[in-house]
């Protein structure tokens, strides 16, 4: 395990956020795994030369930051993105009755490619970078309601292009094999009318009216991780955000 300590010397920003830096690199290096237990806030504070109250301020950020969970009376521990827990935190799609739409997937494609010009510019890539186009279709009951296309930077998910199936919910995948964890999303919604192209793939007429989310994924050390544009047929359903 890699070991920190801060030296008097340094002031590069309040002591709370030197310590939380120092959890998110011992997180991101694979040192405390997703679902383990950290060291109590005493531990830490001794390890660090800091006071109790600095980690916990710390470890409070955190946890609303939901990259660590506190269990009364177990400990904290690092935040596991099972399948239903990043649906629940990323999707917000709710049907009439208040239900979270929980969708499934058709098979999907994926490739690589050259990024296009858009792509090197929402994902903050160089030139000639290569990236992982992901299409597929969410279901509903069945029926098609959701067009998503997905770009992510392929020198940091080596070999998913080789993956025999992708998983319904990709964020698990990110932190279980690539230690990758997401952080945060920003999401642009629009209302569009559906393309020819989208018509098809959703069975709608063309003209119908769609939602478009344009998202940008970042993990926690700040890097855009992924673009996603989806296009949802909200037929008894809505889009719903708790800010």
């Amino acid at each position: 395990m890699r070991k920190h300590r801060l030296e008097p010397g340094d002031t590069a920003g309040p002591l709370y956020a030197r310590v939380k830096a120092i959890v998110l690199a011992r997180i991101t290096a694979g040192d405390w795994p997703p679902g383990t237990a950290i060291p109590t806030e005493m531990e830490l504070a001794r390890e660090l030369g800091v006071s109790q109250g600095t980690v916990r301020k710390a470890l409070d950020t955190l946890s609303a930051e939901q990259v660590l969970v506190r269990r009364q009376g177990s400990g904290t521990y690092v935040a596991e993105h099972t399948p239903a827990h990043v649906m629940f935190r990323f999707f917000n799609i709710y049907d009439d009755a208040g239900t979270q739409v929980l969708p499934d997937s058709q098979p999907t494609r994926i490739a690589v490619a050259v990024a296009s010009a858009a792509e090197r510019r929402r994902l903050v890539l160089e030139d000639a970078a290569k990236v992982i186009r992901i299409t597929r279709i969410r279901t509903r009951s069945g029926r098609a309601f959701m067009d998503d296309r997905i770009v992510l930077p392929e020198a940091l998910f080596p070999g998913l292009v080789d993956e025999p199936e992708v998983p319904n919910t990709l964020y698990d995948l990110f932190q279980k094999r690539y230690r990758i964890h997401v952080a945060h999303t920003e999401e642009q919604v629009t209302a569009v009318a559906a393309t020819a192209r989208l018509a098809e793939r959703l069975a709608v007429p063309p003209g119908t009216p769609l939602l478009a989310i344009d998202r940008i994924t970042y993990d926690l050390n700040g890097r855009r991780i992924e673009w996603r544009l989806s296009h949802a047929h909200l037929d008894g359903a809505h889009y719903f955000a708790r800010l």
